[in-house]
């Protein structure tokens, strides 16, 4: 494998291979490497490897670095916060870096008149106190989930997520979790318009509430508005508001998993401001802190106070360092003004994609909202029908010559945009470039 230098001359990944070969022999073979690359240092949207060579960088960090890798506020943020306090534990003491974080989430995510927050470590942490929160709110037990969604890989999170190779031999799993189908209009759409298809699938959950899981058992409702692993199935507008309906009239707590979709990745702080619906939760993590560990479940107040003390919380969650950067990271998005910035890149990729498409018979698709957008690939212009080799190729010709993606899709046949949003345009085109021209040889 190499990367092209401006001269053309490949260059070797001697010491990438010798890092990986090291990870092979003391790190469990569970923890898989999704891309074969190396990272020493990283700026923007370029990380160095351990051979000196630049990567575009179109991964994120899956999702982690909307703001960008090392921004200076937020670095400066870290050191400074290290130097007065790494840890005390919130559970004991309590200390302003995690108040005021929790009072700028409020402000920037309000979830009805009153908001309440709760600090965790990560994704899966949040969906799985948004699933506690909201049983015992309810006081009920089930759990509505849906097919190609992730969730995380905690016990509860991993059963709510729909893909098998990510929970092969963890069993058995939470009860009282239903699946439903998640509304993918490109997958299923059978010629009906984007609200008729939604109409019908509304139709279809009431059904499910007759068939499958009484609704007056149902704690909760959980979705992603775009799913990420699951290929950024962007839900319809229409089925979203009818959610909302169907939920406030069993009594059901509605939850969105913005782990990846929030903090400016959809031109918005959360994908739920593009729907006009507000849910009762929310779990949050990923670009929040930069790469410091550090999420969030944000809820109406009369959710979120509706725990007994005690059942949510820990050790770690909301540590002083982690408040820091995501204070930082906040004020930094919002002083570069990075919602916006989402949107001038979700414009340039959109269109770059779609006149890629009419070029490739290979895609079948491309979606997203905001600065999340993919391309599906399919043979013979068959949703059924996957290509997931296309995909594989296609990654490791781009990596050859720097540029680094992320497939995604239940088959791996989905190539998704988690480029940090301070990208250039003329690093964004450049890596754009790579894939296209790449693509084009792969087709040609």
């Amino acid at each position: 494998m190499s990367i092209e230098t401006k001269k053309g001359i490949p260059l070797n990944f001697e010491k990438t291979e010798e890092l990986i070969e090291r990870r092979r022999t003391v790190v469990s073979n569970g923890v898989s490497v999704f891309v074969a690359t190396s990272a020493v240092s990283a700026k923007d949207a370029i990380i160095i490897d351990a051979n000196g060579n630049k990567l575009i960088d179109f991964g994120g960090g899956i999702g982690v670095v909307n703001a960008g890798h090392c921004p200076p506020p937020v670095v400066k943020a870290i050191q400074d916060q290290a130097a007065k306090l790494i840890h005390a534990a919130f559970n004991i003491s309590s200390y302003e870096v995690y108040l005021e974080l929790c009072e700028k989430l409020v402000h920037i995510l309000p979830h009805g008149a009153h908001t309440k927050v709760m600090l965790t470590n990560t994704g899966a942490e949040s969906v799985e106190n948004a699933i506690k929160i909201a049983r015992q709110a309810t006081k009920r037990s089930a759990v509505i989930c849906f097919t190609e969604a992730f969730h995380g890989r905690s016990y509860m999170a991993m059963t709510l997520t729909s893909k098998i190779t990510y929970k092969v031999g963890c069993g058995p799993f939470m009860p009282e979790v239903y699946r439903l189908a998640y509304p993918n209009y490109y997958h299923r759409e059978n010629g009906m318009s984007e609200n008729d298809f939604a109409e019908q699938e509304l139709k279809d959950l009431r059904a499910a509430m007759l068939n499958t899981v009484d609704p007056k058992t149902v704690a909760a409702v959980i979705i992603e508005l775009v799913q990420g692993e699951g290929g950024f199935n962007v839900a319809p507008k229409r089925y979203v508001e009818g959610l909302r309906e169907i939920c406030d009239e069993f009594g059901i707590l509605l939850i969105f998993d913005e782990v990846q979709s929030g903090f400016c990745r959809t031109g918005k702080w959360g994908a739920y401001q593009h729907y006009g619906v507000v849910p009762d939760l929310s779990t949050w993590a990923k670009s929040l802190g930069s790469g410091m560990p550090i999420g969030a479940v944000i809820g109406k107040k009369e959710v979120m106070d509706a725990v007994a003390v005690g059942t949510i919380g820990g050790t770690f969650p909301g540590n002083p360092v982690c408040c820091a950067a995501a204070i930082a990271t906040l004020k930094y998005m919002e002083e570069i003004n990075l919602n916006n910035r989402a949107i001038e890149i979700s414009q340039i990729v959109d269109e770059r994609f779609k006149k890629l498409k009419k070029k490739c018979s290979s895609i079948g698709d491309v979606r997203g909202l905001g600065a999340m957008q993919a391309i599906e690939f399919v043979k013979d212009n068959d949703p059924s029908q996957p290509d997931s080799e296309m995909v594989t190729q296609l990654s490791k010709a781009c990596l050859d010559r720097g540029l680094l993606i992320l497939t995604a899709g239940t088959h791996r046949n989905v190539i998704r945009m988690l480029s940090p949003l301070v990208i250039s345009d003329a690093l964004l085109n450049k890596g754009l470039n790579i894939l296209e021209e790449e693509l084009l040889k792969l087709t040609n």
